[in-house]
């Protein structure tokens, strides 16, 4: 008799049972939701705001938000500032955020957005962490489609001759690259292929301003490649992306779909891990 009396509130906050007919419906507790709004709106927002604020952002009355705000409040999810009246987020949202965050591995995150820009632009995608010996090669995604690439996983990249490898001397530190940096800038002297000083410099400013490193038929004659940069909540340079194909349906441009496509998959990534510079 008592379930009959149940309504569909409660019916909605009743867990399902494994295997339960239900199970696929998804249904959770819409307070719940109608609440999440507000702290929505107030990352969105990124600042303090006031109560009529904040209930517009969130698509309600005032009157309605207030209540919610209150339970917040004894939850430590937000604060209000006493002299100004404004609700931000609280000491435990910032405590549940950063334990998020310090759960991410950034290749677990990285791995399946690589295999779908490979489907996407039918091009290998490698992914690329700093190691003891320099920017190495920690996964690859291979298209649909044979690209002959002489790359595997655990090589070393150059880091002054490949876009991987310039994409960390970009962005990394100089105090953690300045040896290797030195090191192959020897070695290219004493081959015969050198660059000055100036172009090396030149390059990397070229790399930092299009927030990517491009490689066109070299150091792999007929490759092309384009490297972006993935960045951690703390900004700093958590692994790179390269894609790369053959020259005659990779498209070099600056602007051209290969390079903004990559350019998305890394600025997803870097926000699933927090960053929010875009």
């Amino acid at each position: 008799m008592g379930d009959k009396n149940l309504d569909n509130e409660t019916l909605a906050e009743r867990p399902e049972e494994p295997g339960s007919k239900h199970g696929g419906d998804r249904r959770g507790i819409q307070s719940i939701e109608v609440g999440g709004a507000l702290l929505q709106a107030l990352v969105r927002q990124g600042a303090p705001m006031i109560l009529k604020e904040l209930a517009r952002e969130a698509g309600m009355p005032p009157a309605k938000a207030h209540p919610y705000l209150v339970s917040f409040g004894k939850l430590g999810l937000i604060e209000q500032d006493p002299l100004t009246g404004r609700y931000g987020l609280g000491a435990f949202a910032l405590q549940m955020g950063l334990s998020a965050l310090h759960g991410l591995s950034p290749l677990r995150v990285a791995t399946p957005e690589a295999a779908r820009l490979s489907d996407e632009i039918q091009q290998n995608v490698a992914i690329a962490v700093w190691g003891n010996q320099g920017p190495t090669i920690v996964s690859i995604e291979e298209c649909s489609r044979q690209v002959h690439v002489n790359m595997r996983v655990g090589t070393v990249m150059d880091l002054l001759t490949s876009a991987t490898g310039r994409t960390f001397a970009a962005f990394l530190p100089a105090r953690m690259t300045s040896a290797l940096v030195e090191e192959e800038f020897a070695r290219l002297s004493a081959s015969g292929g050198a660059m000055t000083r100036e172009e090396l410099e030149s390059g990397l400013a070229e790399v930092r301003r299009e927030r990517l490193a491009r490689a066109v038929g070299k150091p792999i004659p007929g490759i092309n490649a384009f490297t972006a940069p993935v960045f951690d909540h703390t900004d700093h340079l958590a692994l790179a992306i390269t894609a790369m194909g053959p020259a005659a349906n990779f498209d070099p441009a600056w602007d051209g779909p290969m390079a903004t496509k990559l350019r998305t998959c890394a600025q997803a990534i870097s926000a699933r891990l927090g960053n929010t510079d875009g």
